[in-house]
């Protein structure tokens, strides 16, 4: 299935300069969204997942259907302060700022295979940070995967190492 008609592309936002690429088309339509969540389990190159790995907050709505599809655990890996359990933190950087982001000391096992999936991988800064704990925490990071990336921002050098799939890239 073509989900670039799916994709609106809204200009300016949430700043200037920013060409925003919201996904709520795809996810209203339900065959594109059927579509979208069978392709990018399609697109699992690597043999048994232990866990994946959801990025807040977009990064919720395909990953646990990638888990269940997957027979795994879901991983949500949430901002700072927003997971009641003992957690460890890692920050990244923003065009505006820096952020942190958190998961559960004992959401990932020694060893674990973890796919890690977000909506859009932009800059790369978050989807660093989400490997990173998942290697702190002895998890074993196979593969990274989004909907749309977007590679004029350079994200994917600094996924560099990690396999990478897409449904679109601009």
């Amino acid at each position: 299935m073509d989900f670039e008609p799916f994709i609106r592309h809204i200009s300016d936002f949430p700043k200037p300069g920013i060409s925003f690429k919201d996904i709520t088309p795809l996810l209203n339509n339900p065959k594109a969204f059927s579509a979208a969540a069978e392709t990018l389990f399609e697109m699992v190159s690597v043999g048994k997942i232990d866990k994946v790995v959801g990025i807040d907050s977009r990064g919720f709505i395909f990953a646990p259907i990638l888990a269940k599809k997957l027979d795994a655990g879901f991983v949500p890996v949430r901002k700072k302060g927003k997971l009641p359990f003992t957690t460890i933190s890692e920050s990244f950087d923003l065009e505006y700022g820096v952020d942190r982001l958190e998961v559960h000391t004992d959401a990932i096992k020694r060893g674990e295979k973890v796919l890690v999936h977000d909506d859009v991988l932009a800059t790369g800064g978050t989807a660093k940070a989400v490997c990173n704990l998942v290697e702190k925490l002895g998890g074993e990071v196979v593969q990274c995967n989004f909907l749309i990336v977007l590679e004029y921002l350079n994200g994917p050098q600094k996924l560099n190492g990690y396999p990478l799939t897409s449904l679109l890239t601009y």
